[in-house]
């Protein structure tokens, strides 16, 4: 006895005591198992009539019975003929086969739409030396950054920019999960079809550029980074550029293939930062004016020194203010903006925090005295300190780097922007670094 014959013995009984006698005698036990494929069970009906009552009235109860009984069956398919002859000599449905496509390029994710700030540049140039003289130099490209910092943004730039230059260019983008989710596909039907898993090889590897957003999902899937490893082969051995994004560098990743960490890390790495104040006005105006709105500087500022390190907060801040202006049909000031954001942000004790402030709390948590933290000596135990003090007031206040420069002694802009990522660096390895900064937080917004 097949297995879908002991699957449909199983159910019978069940589905016996679930409807009318009339129902089961008529109808159910009219349906003859004849196949399952993955986790579809299909039954045989010799008539329209049978096929469609089964499809119209009894599927969701026959379904519901196959999934009570936990052998794997979650779909039910109705085939109209004489006998299980006939259903295997068809041709196979083609419509049956999950379709492998990229997914959808947002057209309006270009360079031109990303806002360049000190937090980016880096990542900006290598996108468009990639973008522009692909395989030569700088394959595989690797994007790291937390999220909601603009990694996708830069993806879908490069693949705009790929397709408007190179229009005969095959470029491919997908999610690590979407090319997860094709493999799993394709293994599971794999016995009925049997050249499913060689499509996907294909199609994965006949592409002129590969992008795949958030590679770090690779970790724990064996099977799936073996799949990979092979298709990155595949492609570099081809002069395919690839372009990977992930929420931390390649050797961060954890459970990831020794094998895949160094061709990852073989490339060129970029990371991307939290914006600083200027650049998310920057970032603010230019949505606001893709939207046909006019943002003042200080309406924008206000909602920058609001909006925390992430982007798309930043953008959903400004959604809901031009809501607001819709709603009120009033222009966007900072009174509208203060009200339509009352209860996203909170702005309590912001008004207590100065820069004297950080810097004598700074001082007193590392026991280092004031006038050393803002001279020029290089001494190991004043630089921790400096650079705290940087990091907290880039991150509890709103003014400008160069403001923050000159409360610690003159600093240049770019001497502060070092100290601020050093930090923002250290906190993501090193527990002690991330537990001074939340104990100094708390120590200097405590009232």
């Amino acid at each position: 006895m097949e297995n879908y014959e002991i699957i449909w013995k199983k159910a019978l009984p069940i589905l016996e005591n679930s409807i009318s006698g009339i129902n089961y005698t008529t109808w159910i036990t009219a349906l003859t198992p004849i196949d399952i494929k993955g986790t579809k069970l299909v039954l045989l009906a010799k008539s329209e009539v049978h096929a469609g009552m089964a499809r119209t009235n009894l599927k969701k109860i026959i379904l519901s019975t196959l999934r009570e009984l936990d052998m794997g069956v979650t779909e039910i398919e109705i085939f109209v003929g004489n006998d299980k002859e006939e259903y295997l000599s068809r041709e196979p449905e083609k419509e049956n086969k999950p379709a492998i496509e990229s997914a959808p390029i947002n057209p309006n994710y270009t360079f031109d739409s990303f806002v360049v700030g000190e937090s980016n540049r880096y990542l900006y140039a290598a996108a468009k030396a990639v973008s522009e003289e692909l395989s030569t130099s700088y394959n595989p490209l690797f994007i790291y950054g937390a999220s909601g910092l603009g990694k996708t943004h830069i993806m879908h730039a490069i693949a705009n920019h790929i397709k408007k230059t190179s229009p005969k260019k095959n470029v491919v983008y997908v999610t690590c999960e979407q090319f997860t989710n094709e493999l799993i596909d394709r293994i599971r039907l794999g016995k009925a079809y049997s050249t499913d898993i060689s499509d996907f090889r294909q199609h994965y590897r006949n592409v002129d550029v590969l992008i795949i957003d958030d590679i770090q999902f690779l970790s724990k899937k064996q099977s799936t980074q073996e799949e990979f490893f092979h298709t990155f082969n595949a492609l570099y051995g081809a002069n395919k550029q690839i372009i990977l994004s992930a929420d931390v560098e390649p050797s961060k990743i954890a459970l990831l293939d020794e094998r895949l960490k160094t061709r990852f890390e073989g490339g060129l790495k970029a990371q991307v930062l939290p914006p600083d104040i200027e650049t998310k006005i920057a970032i603010l105006q230019k949505k606001a004016e893709f939207k046909k709105y006019v943002l003042s500087l200080d309406v924008a500022s206000f909602i920058a020194e609001n909006s925390g390190d992430n982007v798309r907060n930043l953008e959903g801040l400004l959604n809901k203010v031009i809501f607001s202006a819709i709603l009120h049909e009033a222009p966007i000031t900072l009174e509208l903006a203060t009200d339509a954001l009352r209860d996203s942000i909170s702005t309590e004790n912001k008004e207590s925090i100065t820069t004297t402030r950080i810097i004598d709390v700074v001082c007193s948590f590392y026991n280092v005295k004031k006038e050393d933290v803002l001279s020029k000596k290089r001494n190991k135990e004043l630089v921790e300190p400096r650079q705290m003090c940087a990091y907290l007031m880039t991150e509890l206040m709103s003014i400008p780097l160069v403001t923050i420069g000159q409360a610690l002694g003159g600093k240049d802009h770019a001497t502060i922007i070092h100290s601020r990522n050093k930090i923002a660096e250290l906190m993501k390895i090193n527990d002690r670094i991330e537990r001074d900064i939340n104990d100094l937080k708390n120590l200097i917004m405590k009232k």
